[in-house]
């Protein structure tokens, strides 16, 4: 099962960071969470890796209505954003929100994943076209 969409740019990772935010904004998603994986390998385990930053974007209006139906997507929330570098380049990776659906296979919050993906493929084309 693919779980994520993906994109790969020519930008810097820390330029990428700023417009992914800003391109996550701009569909109605905010940042609850900001995790540095890089610094947190570093400091817990000494290892040196990658840059590589965890975003928590949340549509507020979406999650709510999730939430409606069934309270256990607060599991599922909030979607994974993630900004890191590969092989010389950006990559974000988002997670694909068809899994709030998919995951407690329940079809009332299909409608509501599939604006979340509409939402989230939104913000990585504007991003592509940056």
């Amino acid at each position: 099962m693919d779980f994520t969409r993906s994109i790969e740019l020519d930008i810097s990772f820390d330029d990428a960071i700023d417009r992914v935010k800003d391109a996550l904004k701009d569909q109605g998603f905010g940042i609850l969470t900001e995790i540095d994986v890089r610094q947190t390998l570093k400091d817990k385990l000494g290892i040196d890796v990658e840059p590589q930053i965890i975003l928590g974007a949340c549509n507020p209006q979406l999650a709510h209505r999730a939430l409606e139906i069934d309270p256990r997507i607060a599991t599922l929330l909030p979607c994974n954003v993630v900004v890191r570098t590969k092989e010389g380049r950006t990559v974000v990776d988002a997670l694909d929100p068809k899994i709030i659906a998919e995951v407690p296979d329940n079809p009332d919050l299909a409608p509501i994943a599939e604006e979340a993906g509409v939402r989230i493929q939104a913000a990585l084309d504007a991003l592509r076209g940056a």
